[in-house]
C-alpha cells in the first residue's frame, strides 16, 4: 500500500510538473532535453576517446609502451559517428519546430503561405535526412563529398526560412549558427574518416584535429547561447499566453542603464 501511494505521489507530481505546458510548449522542450541528455554526455565520451587516441599514438610514435588501449581508437571512431548523426538529427528537430510551428502560421496569418512553400519544406527536411543516411553508407571519396555537400546545404536552406531565430545581425553569438556551423563541421568528419586512415601524410588527420578543436568551442557556445535563448525566444503554445512583455519605452533601469523589461503573468 505504501508504494501504491509512493507511485501514485510521484505520478501526481510529474502531472502537476507539466500542468501548465501545452502540446506546443512540450515539443519546445524536445530539442534542448536531447541535447542536455544526449547529446553533450555523448560530446564528452567521444573527446575523452580523442584525447586518449591521440595520447596512444604520440606513445608509440616516441618508442615507449602505451598503458592506453588500442580500442580507444575503434570507440573514439564509432561514437563519433554516433555524434554526428545525433548533432545533425537534434539540429532537424529545433528547425521543424521553428518552421512547422512558428514559420509556417506566421505565414498563414499575412496571407502568404502557399502549398508550394509546405511540399518544397517536407522535402528538403526528407532529402536532407536521406542524404545524410546514405553518408554514411557511401565508401568512395566522391560520393561522401556529395551526400556531405546535399546535407549542409538542405540545414542552410531550412535554417533561411520563417520562423528560425537566427539573430543574423549578432551571429557571433548566435545559437543558430554555431548549430549550423558545427552540423557542417560534423558532416565533413563523418565524409573524411576513411581517409584519415589511409592517407600517409597525416593531412586529413591534422585537419580533422583542427576542425574538431573548433566543433568542441562551437558546443560550448551552444550550451551557453542555447540557455541564453531558452529564455529570449518568444514562447508558444499556453507560455505564450501566459507570458505578456511589455517594454517599457526607452526607461532605464539607474544601476545598469539596461532598458527595463516588464512581465505581466495573466491568470
Amino acid at each position: 500500500m505504501n508504494t501504491l501511494n509512493i507511485i501514485n505521489g510521484i505520478f501526481s507530481q510529474f502531472t502537476l510538473g507539466f500542468t501548465f505546458l501545452g502540446t506546443k510548449d512540450l515539443m519546445a522542450l524536445i530539442h534542448p532535453a536531447i541535447a542536455v541528455a544526449f547529446v553533450f554526455p555523448l560530446i564528452g565520451i567521444v573527446s575523452n576517446y580523442a584525447w586518449q587516441t591521440r595520447q596512444r599514438r604520440l606513445q608509440l610514435k616516441s618508442g615507449s609502451k602505451s598503458k592506453i588501449p588500442p580500442i580507444a581508437g575503434k570507440e573514439h571512431v564509432q561514437l563519433g559517428r554516433w555524434l554526428t548523426g545525433s548533432v545533425v538529427g537534434v539540429t532537424l528537430i529545433a528547425l521543424a519546430y521553428s518552421i512547422f510551428l512558428k514559420g509556417i502560421p506566421q505565414l498563414q496569418e499575412k496571407g502568404e503561405l502557399q502549398n508550394f512553400q509546405v511540399i518544397f519544406l517536407v522535402l528538403m527536411f526528407v532529402a536532407t535526412i536521406a542524404s545524410t543516411a546514405l553518408l554514411y553508407r557511401a565508401k568512395p571519396m566522391i560520393w561522401r563529398a556529395v551526400f556531405a555537400t546535399l546535407a549542409g546545404m538542405g540545414l542552410i536552406i531550412l535554417g533561411a526560412q520563417e520562423g528560425v531565430w537566427r539573430l543574423s545581425n549578432e551571429w557571433y553569438w548566435s545559437h543558430y549558427y554555431y548549430g549550423i556551423v558545427v552540423s557542417i563541421l560534423m558532416l565533413f568528419s563523418l565524409a573524411i574518416v576513411n581517409d584519415i586512415y589511409r592517407d600517409k601524410t597525416n593531412f586529413w588527420r591534422n585537419v580533422h584535429i583542427v576542425l574538431n578543436c573548433l566543433a568542441l568551442l562551437l558546443f560550448i557556445g551552444q550550451g551557453i547561447t542555447g540557455a541564453r535563448d531558452l529564455l529570449e525566444i518568444p514562447p508558444v503554445g499556453k507560455q505564450e499566453k501566459a507570458a505578456n512583455v511589455t517594454y517599457i519605452g526607452k526607461a532605464l533601469d539607474s544601476n545598469s542603464q539596461l532598458p527595463v523589461i516588464s512581465y505581466h503573468l495573466n491568470n
